[in-house]
């Protein structure tokens, strides 16, 4: 049967993570051929959060929100993909703690792609087909260019969000024969998004620039290295200090980001070029850092050091410890 959001969420870590994978093992020996959940693009919209409310345009129409009066066309804009366990009607907690970070920091245009009424069971989260969607927004940034430069536009994508974000950005370099500058996936969704799965997720060469920020790893998100800089809170530790739930950890990923955007705190998460945690409290890293979050698109990509990048974090608000990692 279906696993329902719910039901999941009750299972111990290992008994999900086992679950997942079997959903993926069993996708993968039929050769792709169990039907991809096909996602219906014309219950998708834009919604353009601004201080007077949300204003919603239909994905295909993307024209409709570039053109729109609200849409400040000299500001840079962070197009935000939510994915499993986030909804705009619930609130989304992460489209409100990223736009009001945004906001605190200045004038930018916040747009929110919200995939959760199509996900409502692990099945066809584990079978969605990112492709499809990714190409629409990817036809949707191809638009956009035409009236901002490509420069000023951040793809940041949660969970599956992140693997839809990588699909507009292979769709956006297709048609346009460059890349979009950054696309930031935060705790990607590992489900079936695995070496020799069905479906193609988030990678280093969707943008210009792919940072990751991994908070839940080996079960609602991937472990491995996919950007050209994969951070690591807490190291390969599937739960995040203060947090006793898998969700709670794979929501980490946005609030740690959410935190790296306000004024002021672009340095609370520095990170150390390392093997994992246990070397890195050893101190047997060499001290090459990153910061982790906002702050790492401000220098070109190519003074970018690449690789992986662990750090500690605090169990409650600021999470961040600064140098102190």
């Amino acid at each position: 049967g279906e696993f329902g959001k719910q039901t999941l969420l009750g299972y111990p870590l290992e008994a999900i993570a086992a679950g997942i994978h079997s959903f993926c093992s069993a996708a993968v020996a039929t050769n792709g051929t169990e039907p991809f959940f096909e996602p219906d693009l014309t219950r998708m919209n834009y919604v353009l959060m601004t201080d007077l409310g949300n204003y919603s345009y239909p994905l295909a129409q993307a024209g409709l929100l570039w053109s729109s009066p609200l849409f400040y066309k000299h500001l840079d804009t962070v197009i935000l993909v939510t994915g499993w366990l986030t909804t705009i009607e619930e609130p989304n907690e992460a489209a409100g703690a990223l736009y009001r970070a945004y906001r605190a920091r200045g004038e930018f245009n916040f747009v929110v792609i919200d995939t959760v009424s199509l996900l409502n069971t692990l099945y066809t989260w584990s079978s969605f087909n990112t492709n499809n969607l990714g190409s629409a927004l990817g036809d949707g940034l191809v638009e956009l260019v035409e009236y901002v430069p490509v420069q000023s536009i951040h793809l940041i994508g949660h969970s599956l969000g992140a693997h839809i974000s990588g699909a507009a950005g292979r769709r956006f370099q297709e048609v346009k024969g460059f890349n979009l500058p950054r696309i930031t996936g935060l705790d990607p969704a590992n489900p079936c998004f695995n070496e020799g799965e069905n479906l193609s997720g988030l990678s280093r060469g969707d943008a210009d620039l792919v940072d990751v920020i991994h908070s839940n790893v080996r079960v609602l998100g991937k472990r491995d290295p996919i950007g050209d800089i994969d951070f690591y809170p807490n190291g390969l530790n599937s739960i995040q200090p203060g947090c006793y739930t898998i969700t709670c950890s794979h929501s980490r990923a946005w609030e740690y980001y959410a935190e790296s955007v306000l004024p002021g705190n672009e340095r609370n998460f520095v990170a150390v070029k390392c093997n994992g945690l246990g070397a890195l409290i050893s101190g047997l890293c060499r001290k090459r850092t990153a910061v982790m979050g906002f702050a790492v698109g401000t220098n070109s990509s190519s003074t970018i050091t690449k690789g992986n990048f662990f750090l500690r974090v605090n169990s409650a608000p600021p999470y961040g410890r600064g140098e102190n990692y």
